[in-house]
């Protein structure tokens, strides 16, 4: 049976700035591309600008006059993280949205960041913990700022392994991404608990897009390795059954009405409506025991302070 919708309109936005990671193609662009619709100024943080400028190119031929802005982020270096930080602290807007989108999923084999973390913890994950932690002045400044983690239905498979978050000890494609996506939505409730205690003023949720279709099921499982792996063939052949995945039109539902929704609320978890939320409209989603548990919420976020280089407040 589906779960209830909720109201998917967007408001205007005018004279709201946004930063979306990953927002050069997929969800990030889709995003990116409705939040500019509504009015909203767009920091697009990519990591690879001449995809970067053509995602502008695009959003422009629709809308004329969005107002678009191109910053690097490569969410695998913590120095680049920290630039972009320093970058937009000095520029000294406050940001009233935050969309932590930008991922990469399921490489074969093995590879870790410049600060030598696993690929996917590191960059889905710990790169957007330190990205917000560098940019918390700007959102406490806006007073009503909105930061929406994105995870993944497979976050259910996913477990936090503290004895080895880097997949040392044994490395799976699949565990590792459910793992990243697991620890983005632990992110998004510890971070609403706290800015709640401290009065931060930050209202912080996360959203999943089902089951929809886009260049991350084809580049993530390949990662520049020749031939094709099970999981690309398996995408190759799903992705023509029709009805098996949902257009990125759609997928971006759940996340733009965390974003930007008044009725949307902090700590709270949002997925499409329909059969095991694969699809449909967006409405409020399942969030696994894993990520309910505080003392493991906690833990996770020490040890991530550690390992990005960053301080909250206390």
């Amino acid at each position: 049976m589906g779960r209830a919708v909720v109201d998917d309109t967007v408001p205007d936005l005018s004279g709201r700035l946004a930063v979306i990671t990953g927002a050069n193609s997929g969800l990030g662009l889709g995003l990116s591309t409705r939040l500019a619709e509504a009015g909203a100024e767009i920091v697009l943080a990519v990591r690879n600008r001449a995809k970067g400028e053509a995602a502008i190119e695009q959003i422009r031929s629709s809308i004329p006059g969005a107002k678009l802005a191109l910053k690097s982020l490569d969410l695998a270096s913590l120095d680049s993280v920290a630039a972009l930080g320093d970058e937009l602290v000095a520029d000294g807007r406050p940001i009233d949205i935050l969309i932590n989108n930008a991922g990469i999923m399921t490489p074969p084999k093995r590879v870790t960041t410049t600060d030598g973390f696993e690929l996917q913890f590191g960059s889905n994950y710990l790169g957007h913990f330190a990205l917000t932690a560098h940019l918390l002045p700007l959102l406490r400044a806006a007073g009503t700022a909105r930061v929406t983690s994105l995870s993944s239905l497979v976050n259910r498979l996913g477990r936090i392994r503290f004895d080895d978050l880097q997949s040392e000890k044994r490395y799976n494609a699949n565990r590792a991404y459910a793992q990243s996506k697991l620890a983005m939505l632990m992110f998004a409730l510890e971070l609403d608990r706290r800015s709640r205690a401290s009065g931060w003023g930050i209202v912080s949720n996360a959203a999943h897009p089902g089951f929809t279709r886009t260049n991350l099921q084809i580049t993530g499982p390949g990662h520049g390795t020749s031939g094709s792996t099970l999981l690309e063939r398996f995408y190759a052949v799903t992705f023509r059954l029709p009805f098996a995945y949902q257009d990125v039109e759609h997928g971006i539902m759940p996340a733009l009405y965390a974003t930007t929704s008044v009725l949307a609320n902090g700590g709270d978890y949002y997925g499409p409506s329909g059969f095991a939320e694969i699809a449909g409209r967006a409405a409020h989603a399942t969030v696994p025991k894993h990520a309910h548990i505080g003392a493991d919420n906690r833990q996770l976020w020490t040890v991530s302070e550690e390992l990005a280089r960053v301080q909250y407040p206390q």
